[in-house]
């Protein structure tokens, strides 16, 4: 194919959705029993004259972004619109470009606009997630792609640029062109620190009994996992309770099983988290789990995880960062330190998850074996655009397993209209069924069918219904000053 188009963005419309979980969940300082899903559609202007519009969806997620106590969720969510509202004023005010280079040549820029307003890295990083996965959608409809073809060709213009130097030298073309999409995914469960392990758990009349699994027990009955994402909560007591109660559960399984912990930032250091391990290794009920372990995510406050090496624990397993990438300069910090690891979420950005894994391979060249990876992580990626989108760029990047949690702790298509749920259900019947009525995402022996993403677009031959959708509001940030009497 010829040399990455340009394209120009013509309009940038948000909407939001609300939703409730239909179990609450709890990760870090926060319980969510319902949330908000942002929605964007972005109108394009191919520079062969022809105009087309692409989706992206996400989670406005509160105290994940920024964990401030300080901010209520409420103000978080405005943080997040704040984000949207910055770069889509940027990109709509630029020129034609290549769709990597509308990321790329507005990166630092974005970056120094969230800091002059309070906004954090890894909020700011929400804006182009977006923007960037709905411009890209619109290019792959004019051209008739799938994404996943429209990134071995190089269609977004992927190249050598300042924002990560340490590429410079890097051939991205044929990186893309060797990239083999996975048609099945195993779904990692996530269980979360208030969920049930086992009949009984659940005090008397909170059972929600919508026909879907609630205890980590009828979970793995229900969908057959056998990989599983284990939250930590930094009370090493609490902590190893509930890992044996987690044990006993998932012993029973006679197939293999995988385990990841995520320390979601509740420890101060290295030390503290290897401490936790130490008494795990140490636990004669928790020796199968402990050797089911991939990696630890982390673990450690993102005020100090990239101040700090963490060798103490990574002797015992590998550690990958998640919260703490917030910038492109993130993961090569990381691995100064010990960390071989760092997450993709659609969330952050999928150009971040491409250069990411460019540089495990070139750090995996350099050290002739494979010891640095992507794990492939969830901010509640709703069924429609925000999980597809999300499961076709795991998909591209290799990676064989991927955590999931809306479809446990979300009822389907909560709060979407019915036609729009119908609507991916027939455009996606290996991805999505009807039970009871809903339609629900289908995991079978612990796995997702992905190969209807192939179509054109962005994970989705499906265009949101959004005739019914509120209208984001302007984002009411930076908050203002209580006035003086």
């Amino acid at each position: 194919m010829p040399t990455a188009p340009r394209v120009q963005v013509l309009s940038v419309e948000r909407f939001e959705s609300p939703y409730r979980l239909r179990l609450p969940f709890r990760f870090g300082v926060i319980t969510v029993t319902e949330g908000r899903q942002a929605i964007v559609r972005v109108r394009v202007r191919h520079e062969n004259g022809r105009e087309g519009t692409g989706y992206a969806a996400e989670a406005l997620g509160a105290k994940w972004f920024d964990k401030n106590p300080a901010l209520s969720d409420a103000q978080n969510h405005e943080q997040l619109r704040k984000a949207l509202e910055l770069t889509a004023e940027a990109y709509g005010a630029a020129p034609p470009l290549s769709a990597f280079d509308l990321y790329a040549n507005h990166y630092r820029e974005l970056l120094e606009a969230g800091a002059a307003c309070g906004l954090n890295p890894l909020v700011t990083s929400y804006g182009p997630a977006l923007i960037d996965r709905a411009v890209l959608d619109a290019l792959c409809r004019i051209e008739g792609l799938s994404f996943w073809q429209a990134m071995q060709h190089n269609r977004p213009g992927l190249r050598a640029h300042a924002i990560a130097p340490d590429l410079q030298g890097f051939a991205l073309a044929p990186f893309l062109r060797g990239l083999t999409p996975l048609h099945s995914l195993a779904v990692r469960h996530t269980v979360g620190l208030l969920d049930p392990i086992v009949a009984g758990d659940q005090a008397a009349g909170t059972r929600v009994n919508d026909g879907l699994p609630e205890t980590l027990e009828e979970v793995v009955a229900a969908y057959g996992n056998r990989y599983f994402k284990l939250k930590v909560s930094g009370q090493a007591d609490a902590d190893l309770e509930r890992l044996r109660r987690i044990a006993s559960v998932l012993d029973r399984l006679q197939d293999p099983y995988v385990v990841t912990l995520d320390g979601n930032e509740q420890y101060e250091n290295a030390e503290a988290i290897a401490a936790l391990w130490q008494r795990m290794a140490a636990e004669p009920a928790l020796r199968r789990l402990c050797e089911a372990t991939l990696l630890i995510e982390q673990p450690i406050k993102r005020q100090m995880a990239l101040a700090q090496p963490v060798a103490a624990l990574a002797r015992h397993k590998p550690v990958i960062i998640d919260e703490s990438d917030g910038d492109l300069d993130a993961f090569p910090c990381a691995r100064s330190l010990g960390y071989t690891g760092v997450s993709t979420k659609a969330c952050k950005g999928f150009y971040k998850s491409v250069l990411n894994l460019a540089r495990c391979q070139v750090w995996n060249q350099a050290e002739g074996r494979e010891t640095f990876f992507m794990s492939a992580e969830d901010l509640t990626t709703q069924p429609g655009i925000s999980v597809q989108q999300d499961l076709a760029l795991v998909s591209l990047l290799g990676i064989t397993h991927v955590e999931r949690n809306a479809h446990h702790f979300i009822d389907g298509f909560n709060g979407r209209p019915p036609a729009e749920a119908d609507a991916y259900l027939a455009a996606h019947p290996d991805l999505y069924h009807r039970q009871d009525g809903r339609a629900r995402l289908r995991i079978e022996r612990g796995q997702l069918a992905v190969g209807s993403l192939a179509g054109v677009g962005f994970g989705s031959a499906v265009e949101p219904e959004l005739s019914g959708t509120a209208a984001m509001p302007r984002a009411d940030w930076p908050p203002h000053a209580p006035e003086t009497p």
